[in-house]
């Protein structure tokens, strides 16, 4: 399996690039706020053992993913330096493990494309950030950045579709038709 790990902050184009992405090569989608929808049908958001239960959905799906050679999964992740560091290792262990490999993809924008972007009524529906004031306060209080990764890909989403995006990462990993869904 390859885990295709697309991260940034909020409103960066993770899943617009996904949904780009699995229109060009068969794969499936992880997206992050899958486990974050079920944990909130125990939990109210940020609750004590909310953020917990999201990382071992993550993880489960990760593992079952790879020891079943799930071929490409593509995942988005809000990857925060240095708090999500041991969650991001744990992720590249579990993939490893299986014999699988980890694509570490960094998504970015400007401060006030991400502004306003957030904004979108898509987000809205999927219960995700809207509130470009809060977003703000994440940019100032949090450090979204690329995974310490040195192979990590970091590409810009501002001034190209997400189909070109797309593109540039199936170039530069070797994706393809190849890959099975």
């Amino acid at each position: 399996m390859k885990l295709l790990f697309l991260h940034g902050a909020p409103a960066a184009g993770k899943l617009t690039v996904a949904k780009a992405l699995l229109g060009m090569v068969p794969a499936r989608l992880s997206d992050n706020h899958a486990a974050i929808d079920l944990a909130l049908t125990v939990f109210d958001f940020g609750a004590p053992g909310f953020w917990e239960l999201v990382h071992s959905l993550r993880c489960a799906t990760f593992d079952a993913a790879a020891q079943y050679d799930a071929g490409l999964v593509v995942t988005t992740f809000c990857y925060v330096e240095p708090e999500d560091r041991a969650l991001y290792e744990e992720t590249e262990t579990i993939v490893r493990r299986h014999g699988g490999e980890l694509l570490p993809v960094f998504l970015h924008c400007s401060r006030e494309e991400a502004a306003r972007r957030v904004g979108n009524p898509d987000r809205a529906e999927r219960r995700k950030l809207t509130s470009a004031e809060i977003l703000m306060r994440d940019f100032d209080r949090y450090d979204f950045s690329p995974v310490p990764r040195a192979d990590c890909l970091k590409l810009d989403t501002e001034a190209r579709p997400a189909e070109a995006t797309a593109r540039e990462i199936i170039a530069h990993f070797g994706l393809g038709a190849a890959q099975r869904a």
